[in-house]
């Protein structure tokens, strides 16, 4: 929670609040998170607008009374990898590759276990009792709004009907047109077996309601949607982000349709798209590695930074949880070019950081063979810590080596 004067944008007051780890989160810990985060930061009584961002795809089900049905499956929970097989092959009459076609035009994104779609074709096929409770769907920025507007349990249909998106989230729910702006129903109904309340997609100055004190809420974003706009991010800008995952993404005038499934066709917060590439692993592969050295992440900085390019041969898969992109969820990592010479802490070290940094790079290619122009690239994340960029005059944010890209120096 950062509280800002809307005029020159200076830090006011902050919180903070842990919750749960994991890929299964129930709801309820991150409003007592968010709750916490909003006493210590000195409340809203005295604030004039609120805005959320949380990650993309997550799924909150919901029943008729507006009670959360299950835990909520989080993005990086691979556990529907085997809906996406089947959204594949069921839009491509068994054919993959005709029904990434189809997925790529129809929604501008291959369906992966990510997704929130996948999600509740698992959720259907796996939990049908609980499939058959969902009486409205949303996303994580969504339901904590949705609180703050003073819903919850209790609301029953009426406060189904308040809930309300944005359109970075609504593209990455894999039940809604990026290029249309229109959500799928029949979509969702060939998944989950009906169609649910949808939030309202709001456009970016569309207001969401006001908390119970008279906040404005607005419309929110995605993470990376948010990412961008915090960024400045303009068109021919690419961002990079070093968090639990590794993004590359880039603001553009016209949506993506790529059905080789490595860019997704998302929507910004400002009113264009946001092809994405998202690679499962990042920073945890530091603190990871870190730990299998014994050692803290400024010593494991130094170690990286002794090695020279190349890690003397060893060479690092990051695959360590599955990986989204490329779409490989039951991967694990691996490590190669182990000889005795080259088998050191500091090679070890640098070959966890560049196996991370060849992800992104691999992400950069995918973006530019779908004709986005790298004018400028962005450093963020939430692994990292900021630092100002003498060359372009903006906060960059210092990945475990130091920035290389073309906006920094």
């Amino acid at each position: 929670m950062v509280i800002r004067d809307a005029g020159t944008g200076a830090l006011v007051r902050r919180g903070r609040a842990p919750h749960p780890e994991g890929t299964e989160v129930h709801p309820d810990h991150w409003w007592t998170a968010l709750q916490k985060a909003v006493a210590d930061a000195g409340g809203l009584d005295d604030v004039s607008a609120v805005s959320v961002g949380g990650q993309q795809h997550g799924m909150v089900c919901l029943d008729s009374d507006g009670a959360v049905v299950r835990p909520a499956l989080l993005w990086n929970d691979t556990r529907s990898a085997s809906a996406a097989v089947e959204l594949l092959n069921s839009a491509g009459g068994g054919d993959p590759a005709a029904g990434a076609q189809y997925w790529a035009r129809a929604t501008g994104t291959v369906p992966v276990a990510s997704l929130t779609l996948t999600k509740l074709r698992w959720l259907a096929g796996n939990e049908p009792e609980n499939a058959a409770k969902v009486a409205a769907v949303c996303l994580p920025h969504d339901w904590l709004t949705w609180r703050l507007a003073g819903f919850g349990p209790g609301s029953g249909t009426e406060g189904l009907e308040a809930l309300a998106t944005d359109r970075s989230d609504a593209s990455g729910t894999g039940y809604y047109s990026t290029a249309e702006g229109r959500y799928l129903p029949d979509v969702l109904a060939a998944s989950l077996g009906h169609v649910p309340v949808l939030p309202r997609v709001l456009g970016p100055l569309e207001s969401a309601g006001r908390t119970p004190a008279g906040s404005l809420l607005a419309a929110g974003a995605g993470d990376n949607a948010a990412a961008a706009l915090g960024a400045g991010a303009t068109l021919g800008d690419v961002v990079m982000s070093l968090g639990t995952s590794g993004t590359v993404f880039a603001v553009s005038d016209t949506p993506a349709a790529d059905a080789s499934g490595l860019v997704a066709g998302f929507a910004d917060a400002a009113g264009h798209f946001l092809p994405l590439v998202c690679t499962l692993n990042a920073t945890r592969i530091f603190d990871a590695t870190a730990a299998l050295l014994d050692v803290d992440l400024p010593e494991f900085n130094r170690l990286a930074l002794s090695a020279g390019a190349g890690a003397g041969g060893l060479t690092l898969v990051p695959y360590f949880d599955g990986e989204r992109t490329p779409n490989l969820p039951d991967a694990t990592g691996s490590l190669h070019g182990i000889t005795r010479t080259n088998y050191t802490p500091a090679n070890l070290a640098r070959a966890a950081v560049e196996g991370v940094v060849c992800s992104l790079a691999d992400g950069l290619a995918a973006l530019q063979d779908q004709g986005v122009s790298a004018r400028r690239v962005l450093l963020v994340g939430g692994g990292p810590s900021p630092r100002p960029c003498r060359k372009w005059r903006l906060t960059c944010w210092e990945p475990a080596l130091p920035c290389r890209s073309r906006a920094s120096t």
